[in-house]
Parts: structure tokens; C-alpha cells; sequence
């Protein structure tokens, strides 16, 4: 996905002039057709993120269109104060690209992991928040939203699911039609929970906008009232959403995800998925025992 981000990129700077990019020391070299073709509309800011996304702020005031870049802690929880305060709260516009997100960088340990990232910003209101599944997804929803006057977090995975999807900004895909559960499965969590279906007579729907939050889709295509939520970061992040969505009907959520806990082992991508639970085989267990339990009578119920 870096590599496409770098692509879409380098096209969007040459039609159109507003686009602006800062990078925090990363990706630089991939870049470098760009420092050769528009050097007075990218700057590597190096290791000093904060003051880059208040720059960035500052570039779209002044009617410009920013696009900032490094690892996901080092964008997202280091520079929070600055996202709500110099994008959110100046209703501006510019868009936050990250790597690295979860433990894509496993082998780096808890300062490069970041499962967090889309809980805080889902506390920023106007915060839009995007999550592709592949690169040439990533290509068509940065190209829908990224001047959109809204700042918006585009979350990169070293990781692609196997294929790609119509995707549009701010809905849902409806890639399968079962009655006993509705799965909802967010971002690069599709290979497996697809993996993880393929015999389950569920509805499975594919997001990769998380906010704006495609309420109308879901409502459409939850007649069980029972689902299991697959994320790739925090798990339950979407929970809110979906049991307002859903009101005031009861409903009962299975929240698959990343544990809310310090990972501290080393290891690849695959070796955090089994020592979690993100594998095929558990996300089918924990979806046969959601379609196993009798609805309860409390609105919002998790289990």
C-alpha cells in the first residue's frame, strides 16, 4: 500500500497544485521522483511530527491541501493535541497517511505498534477515518476524499487482502447474504473472516470507511440482530455505532480484535494473529458460538 500511496500521490501533486505533502522522515526515498519534479510542494520535516501537523494546519488556512506521513504512533498518539486542535477544532481540511498501524511492525516492539489509533481519533468530531483493504483501494477512496474539507486519517497496512472491491468512501460493502448473524469486517481483517464464512449462512459486510459510519447498510442487512465485528485494531471501536444504529432494537455484538493490552513479545504479523486469536479458525469459532446464543432482552448487549 506504500508504494501505491506514493504513486496516487505523485499523480494528484501534478493535477492538482494545492496538494502539498510533509513527511516525517519517512518514505523519503520513494519519493523522490517528487522532490525532483515539485520541490516547492514536499519537505521532509524529519522527527518532529508535531510541529509538522501544525504546519500542515497552517497550509490548509491558507487554502492549501496538506497531506502528512510517518509511522502510526509516531502521526496519530503523538500528535493528537494537534490533530483536535489545529484540524478539528479550525474545521480544517488535510489528510494524515500512516504505516505501521497495530503491529504491522511487530519485530520493532510497543513503541511501533499502534492499535489505538482509530479509537482516539473516533473522539475528534469531524475525524474521518479510512482503512483499505488493498492498494488500488486505497488509490479510489484517497482520490474521493482527500480534498474533501475534512481532515481524514487514511490507515496503510503492509498487508493486502487478495482482492479488491468497488470500494466507495463512506459505505459499506455487502459481499455476502446469510440470515443467522451479520459480520462486519473491517479493513485488511477480510481475507480472514472471508476465510472464516465461506460455509456460514451470515451476511458479511466489508468496511473501509469506519467514519463516516455507513449506518443505512447495516440496518439493511441485520435481521438477526446478531453480530460479530472484526477489527483489525482495539477491539469494540465500532460498537457505539452500531448498537445507535440498530436502536432501539437489542442486539448482541461479538468484538473480534486486537485485545486492549501491551503486546510485549517480538514476532511476525502471523505469529501476533494466533497468539490473539485474528486466525480464520477462531474468528469462525467465536461466530458459530454468537449464532449459538439466544438473543437477550438488553439493548446494546455484548458478549
Amino acid at each position: 500500500m506504500r508504494k501505491q500511496f506514493i504513486r496516487t500521490t505523485e499523480d494528484v501533486m501534478a493535477k492538482d497544485e494545492r496538494l502539498v505533502v510533509l513527511l516525517g522522515d519517512i518514505s523519503v526515498f520513494g519519493f523522490r521522483k517528487a522532490f525532483e519534479q515539485f520541490p516547492e510542494r514536499i519537505y521532509n520535516i524529519g522527527i518532529c511530527e508535531q510541529a509538522m501537523t501544525g504546519m500542515a494546519a497552517g497550509l490548509s488556512k491558507e487554502g492549501l491541501v496538506p497531506v502528512v506521513h510517518s509511522i502510526a504512533p509516531f502521526v496519530v498518539e503523538r500528535c493528537f493535541e494537534q490533530i483536535k486542535d489545529d484540524f478539528c477544532y479550525q474545521k480544517l481540511g488535510g489528510n494524515i497517511v500512516s504505516v505501521g498501524g497495530s503491529y504491522d511492525y511487530a519485530a520493532l516492539g510497543c513503541t511501533h505498534h499502534c492499535p489505538g489509533d482509530v479509537a482516539i481519533l473516533k473522539t475528534l468530531p469531524g475525524m474521518e477515518i479510512v482503512l483499505p483493504g488493498t492498494a488500488s483501494e486505497y488509490d479510489k477512496l484517497f482520490r474521493a476524499a482527500y480534498a474533501d474539507g475534512h481532515p481524514t486519517y487514511f490507515r496503510l497496512s503492509e498487508r493486502n487482502n487478495p482482492q479488491s472491491f468497488d470500494v466507495e468512501f463512506g459505505r459499506a460493502n455487502v459481499l455476502k447474504k446469510g440470515s443467522l448473524a451479520t459480520v462486519i469486517t473491517v479493513g485488511t481483517t477480510l481475507a480472514a473472516t472471508l476465510a472464516a464464512t465461506q460455509d456460514l449462512d451470515v451476511t458479511v459486510l466489508y468496511y473501509t470507511t469506519v467514519a463516516p459510519f455507513d449506518v443505512e447498510t447495516l440496518r439493511q442487512n441485520c435481521a438477526s440482530k446478531k453480530i460479530a465485528l472484526v477489527e483489525p485494531y482495539y477491539e469494540g471501536v465500532l460498537v457505539q455505532e452500531i448498537v445507535a444504529a440498530l436502536a432501539p432494537a437489542p442486539v448482541r455484538i461479538e468484538t473480534i480484535g486486537v485485545p486492549h493490552r501491551f503486546l510485549t513479545d517480538y514476532g511476525h504479523q502471523e505469529e501476533h494473529d494466533e497468539a490473539i486469536g485474528l486466525t480464520p479458525e477462531n474468528i469462525r469459532n467465536r461466530i458459530m458460538n454468537l449464532i449459538e446464543q439466544k438473543s437477550g432482552p438488553a439493548t446494546g448487549s455484548r458478549s
